[in-house]
């Protein structure tokens, strides 16, 4: 009885796939039907070519898969995709005949893509209750009889979850003129989908919530078909209305536009269904990934079918997930709001959405993860289209023109282009006076927001970086010259705009021959490909044609300007100087020398010079024929002034006249130094002179002074290295040369700190000098060649005294500095120069390692990050040498004990307390070293390192005795319990004989010891290395706080305890993260050759 209403169906299905069949046939006969004709037969038509695109894909399938079409369904899901259609095609006919086995077929099917082999037998199928069969299923889960086929790394499952998304949706649309509508079928399977979705096991939650949010998708392609039928049918009735004719045709439309709506409400109905029974709980699933495919289905449904989703009910569950805790469901919710607000039609709808929830927009911008930060930036460009955010709550975002990330950058770039520079986004900013030239007004407003940075050069340099690829304007190379070089009082560039423009010009045509003007986040070199770089040479030849003429007219309307001449200099470096000579510009091309040549003589700045520099010698090289001929003559002309300008101000220094003229020229000859050698033998005689017989002379010029002899020792050696035959007179000179400046060097070794900071910059200069000298000529270099008598060690004095000098400036504060100092060639503070320097001399064996090692790694822990990291680089060249390192923290140790000591008695308590900490923070540093290996591969160091600290605490008992716990204490930790054991024995043995209360308090540190390692160690409570777990590195951006508002953001939103839950794990999961100061990139631009620089190649 009960089969009978399927029966009837099935055959009324039939008869309506035959009528469909028979119209179909007809309308090819005849060929024309009038447009009421056609619409009348709309739904029937629609039917009818659905069913003629499955026969299509039915014929094309093979033969093998026909055969295979009664496989379970489990089977053709594991399986090819292909078979699916067909598969379906007969499940539905079997359904349609036996519906109860049929649905047992496909509830098995579901239990087994879960991951479970349970089957309900169809004769029970009516009886069973669907709690009982899910908690069969949690109890095989419990008891390991489930499979996880999503997740498998079989090959067999590779396409498991795209062939049941497949499936569900394939039977879907099988089943959308019969089963669909039924109210059995569907109505069983979100029963059991629903059901399984809230279970424990995750892998039926998994699998549950992605057939059940497919369902729903599925469910959204029929309605939006039955939609439009519905739209159809009414606009026929309505035509029929007009002719106020009520006859058979109105009744028929009533009809379908009443079942082509109660389908529509069915099919709706099934959607809320499955919406409220597995939607509400898995978006806060445990599970991110269930969390984020939850919200990824939301966005869809939520766009493709707006008349039910697009209101505040389903999209406040979007805003909510802006504050989850994973990064991929933040990304999923940005995502999917991106695209809602793609669509103008949407915008109405989301007026109250967007008010409530826009500022976490726009926090999102600055998301700990870059790829959820970058797709905020693109939302937040939407919102900014259709006019949904203040214009002042863009400030923040605005600051990520600066951030480290590029991405986050560029992203952010193309936002001000968009809404700043172009304009396109705010439709109520009227551009239509831009039009006549809009890269005039593009490059103004650039200005005005580079005017803000205009302090700050690489500030500038990130947003010009930022935005470069987008605006066009920038590559305009005509209108900035024009702008550049306009004489209209009205219409020139203030002084700010102006640096800002040349800043500007100099930047962009970097960018476009392929440099890079901001630090890169690695120091991997950038290979183009073959096209890129024909593109740059492209660019390169623009540039070139533009510049010719109007290069000599900018440098000599900026001439006197030391701010902005260093930028116009280097524009000749990037352009092609074989045009000259191509297009007959022979004289621009001397213009533009002669010019650089008075710019050199003109300016003492380290940038303007170091720029003249550079710009002449590219011209001397890659000019060619003539025009390089000129450029030589000019740079032996520079350099023939210059000596004479020397010699002049040498002898007024003399006369007792002002230095500056002295200390210019020193820099300019220095700066000629830096990139090619210069003859100057006979200034060596009046540089020695100066420095023996003017010692009150300006601490910076005899800095230069030392600078410039310097570098000449390094070229005459250089010229020594590359020549075939090496003269004796050479080598002796050479000598002789180095001989001298080492005299003078060592008159400023003094013991005593420097006063002030610019005697304090002085010695830091004596201290690298030495360093590059002493490198330069070591023994170890020149060993066994016919070079050996340039070889050379310091003395053991010379060495202490050097040493001590060196630690002076580690002990200065860098925050002792004079502001009227001029800093321009400092560029890096005292201690690091210094730590550099005497690290490298130990770590190319310059000079013996056994003073100055011990030395070095004693300030580990003494002078902040930059020095401590220069050591423990200096660690990893001495190990990798097989250097013994337990005798060089033995020694280490000693010597900041013995700091200690020397404190200790000299009755300075504050003194004493601050070297005692030092002590133990380096041997706390010092031993983490040595890791969680410790017991297996550095045993024998570890022993090393106590017996001999145990040895030097008890030669001179009870003085030494704070080093046990000062220093062998922190190892300890790293020995096996029996080593443990056999130290306490040694260590009681040293005091059988001993009466300890003689002095108590100097045997104090004695008794601290043995208690500790007795009360902790023996029991093996010490075996966890003093719990140094290792965080794990996480990707992306540094941590940084999220503004959680929680989900109070909706009145009629009821927390349940599982969502206050997830609310109260975010937070938590948020105070945990470390609250380390971020510093930006540009703000750290400390170089990494820093480290790098003491591993010098022993190559000639």
């Amino acid at each position: 009885m009960e089969e009978e209403p399927v029966a009837s169906e099935t055959a009324s299905r039939r008869m309506k796939r035959t009528r469909a069949q028979t119209r179909v046939n007809e309308e090819q006969l005849h060929g024309s039907v009038n447009e009421e004709e056609r619409e009348e037969s709309s739904d029937d038509f629609e039917d009818s070519r659905a069913r003629a695109k499955r026969s299509k894909v039915l014929r094309g399938t093979s033969s093998a898969a026909a055969r295979n079409a009664h496989q379970s369904l489990i089977d053709v899901v594991k399986g090819d995709r292909r078979q699916i259609p067909l598969v379906v095609k007969h499940w539905v006919e079997h359904y349609e005949k036996d519906p109860k086995a049929a649905m047992a077929g496909l509830l098995s099917m579901m239990f087994e893509a879960c991951g479970a082999k349970y089957r309900i037998e169809e004769n029970f199928l009516d009886q069973t209750d669907v709690d009982d069969v899910v908690v069969a299923l949690v109890n095989m889960a419990k008891r390991g009889e489930v499979e996880d086929y999503q997740t498998s790394k079989k090959k067999d499952f590779k396409n498991f979850k795209d062939n049941l998304i497949y499936f569900w949706d394939t039977l879907v649309a099988e089943c959308e003129n019969g089963p669909l509508f039924d109210k059995v079928l569907f109505d069983k399977c979100m029963d059991y989908v629903i059901a399984l979705s809230c279970t424990p096991p995750r892998v039926y939650r998994q699998v549950a919530s992605l057939m059940g949010l497919q369902l729903v998708t599925s469910f959204i392609h029929i309605a939006k078909v039955l939609g439009s039928q519905r739209e159809i049918t009414q606009r026929q009735l309505n035509a029929e209305k007009k002719k106020k004719v009520d006859g058979p045709r109105v009744e028929s439309l009533n009809k379908r536009l009443s079942m082509t709506h109660e389908k529509i409400t069915i099919i709706e109905e099934m959607m809320r269904k499955i919406f409220t029974g597995l939607f509400m709980h898995r978006y806060r699933d445990v599970e991110p990934d269930i969390r984020m495919t939850c919200i990824q289905s939301l966005g869809v449904w939520i766009l493709s079918y707006p008349s039910l989703f697009l209101q505040d009910l389903y999209l406040k569950y979007l805003g909510w997930t802006l504050n989850d805790k994973s990064d991929g469901v933040r990304k999923a919710s940005v995502v999917a709001l991106q695209n809602l607000y793609e669509v103008d039609d949407n915008v109405p709808s989301l007026g109250l959405f967007t008010e409530r929830f826009y500022k976490r927009m726009i926090e999102l911008a600055d998301d700990v993860d870059i790829s959820v930060a970058v797709c905020a930036i693109g939302l937040v460009k939407q919102l900014i289209r259709h006019q949904l955010v203040p214009e002042e709550e863009l400030s923040s975002l605005y600051d990520l023109l600066i951030d480290d990330p590029p991405e986050i950058r560029r992203a952010i770039g193309a936002l001000v282009y968009d809404n700043l520079i172009a304009q396109r986004l705010n439709s109520s900013q009227s551009s239509s006076g831009d039009n006549t030239d809009s890269s005039e007004v593009h490059l103004s407003r650039l200005l005005r927001i580079l005017g803000e940075f205009s302090k700050d050069e690489i500030l500038s340099m990130y947003v010009i970086d930022d935005v470069w690829e987008y605006m066009d304007a920038m590559r305009d190379w005509k209108r900035i010259l024009y702008m550049l070089l306009e004489e209209e009082p009205s219409a020139e560039l203030s002084d700010v705009d102006a640096a800002n423009l040349i800043r500007l010009l100099s930047a962009s045509i970097r960018k476009a021959v392929g440099e890079k003007i901001v630090p890169a986040s690695d120091n991997r070199k950038q290979y183009y490909t073959k096209a890129q770089r024909e593109m740059f040479e492209s660019s390169k030849r623009d540039i070139t044609v533009v510049m010719m003429r109007n290069y000599p007219q900018l440098l000599r309307k900026f001439m006197s300007d030391k701010a902005k001449i260093p930028c116009l200099l280097e524009i000749i470096v990037h352009v092609n100087l074989e045009l000259y000579s191509l297009k007959r510009q022979d004289q621009t091309f001397k213009s533009a020398v002669l010019l650089m040549k008075e710019a050199f003589f003109k300016h003492g700045e380290k940038e303007a010079l170091r720029s003249c520099v550079k710009a002449l010698n590219f011209c001397a090289t890659e000019s060619r024929g003539e025009l390089q001929d000129f450029a030589l003559n000019k740079l032996k002309a520079i350099e023939e002034e210059l000596i004479i300008k020397l010699k002049s101000a040498i002898k007024e220094v003399a006369d007792g006249d002002d230095e500056y003229s002295l200390l210019v020229n020193l820099k300019r000859l220095y700066e000629l130094q830096l990139s090619r050698q210069i003859s100057i033998e006979s200034l060596l005689k009046d540089f020695a002179g100066t420095l023996k017989n003017f010692r009150s002379i300006d601490d910076e010029v005899i800095g230069f002074l030392l600078l410039n002899m310097h570098l000449h020792v390094c070229w005459c050696l250089h010229s020594i290295l590359n020549s075939g035959i090496v003269p004796q007179q050479s080598i002796s000179s050479l000598i002789s040369k180095r001989s001298t400046l080492f005299e003078l060097l060592e008159s400023f070794l003094t013991t005593e700190p420097p006063k002030g900071f610019r005697a304090s910059q002085l010695a830091c200069r004596v201290c690298v000098i030495f360093s590059e000298q002493w490198c330069l000529f070591s023994k170890a270099t020149f060993a066994s060649t016919e070079l050996e008598a340039l070889g050379y060690t310091p003395g053991e004095s010379i060495l202490r005294k050097f040493w001590k000098l060196g630690e002076c400036q580690l002990h200065i504060p860098d925050e002792t500095e004079d502001e009227d100092f001029n800093r321009e060639y400092i560029e890096e503070t005292n201690r690091d120069a210094v730590i550099i320097a005497v690290g490298k001399l130990v770590a190319v064996d310059a000079v013996p390692k056994e003073y100055l090692a011990p030395e070095i790694v004693s300030h580990l822990a003494m002078h902040g990050t930059n020095v401590s990291e220069v050591i423990k680089h200096l660690l990893t060249v001495l190990r990798n040498k097989g250097a013994d390192v337990a005798l060089l923290f033995l020694e280490a140790l000693k010597r900041a004990h013995e700091r200690y000591l020397v404190a200790l008695f000299s009755d300075d308590d504050e003194s004493a307390r601050k070297t005692l900490q030092e002590c133990e923070d380096l041997a706390s540093g010092l031993a983490k070293t040595f890791g969680k290996a410790a017991r297996n591969k550095c045993r024998s160091d570890v022993l090393n390192i106590v017996t001999g600290g145990i040895h030097y605490a008890f030669t001179d008992a009870p003085k030494h005795l704070s080093f046990l716990d000062g220093a062998v204490l922190h190892f300890i930790s790293k020995l096996s319990p029996p080593d443990i054991m056999d130290i306490l024995k040694d260590v009681e043995k040293r005091t059988e004989n001993v009466n300890t209360d003689e002095d108590p308090s100097g045997w104090r540190p004695y008794h601290i010891f043995v208690d500790t390692v007795h009360e902790k160690y023996s029991k093996g409570e010490g075996l966890q290395d003093d719990k140094e777990g290792t965080v794990g590195r996480r990707r992306g951006r540094p941590p940084k706080k999220q503004n959680l508002q929680g989900k109070k953001l909706f009145d009629q939103h009821n927390s349940s305890e599982d969502e206050e839950s997830i609310s109260g794990s975010d937070q938590e999961a948020d105070e945990e993260k470390q609250e380390d100061e971020v510093v930006p990139l540009i703000h750290s631009m400390k170089s990494s050759s820093k480290l790098r620089s003491l591993k010098i190649s022993r190559e000639s």
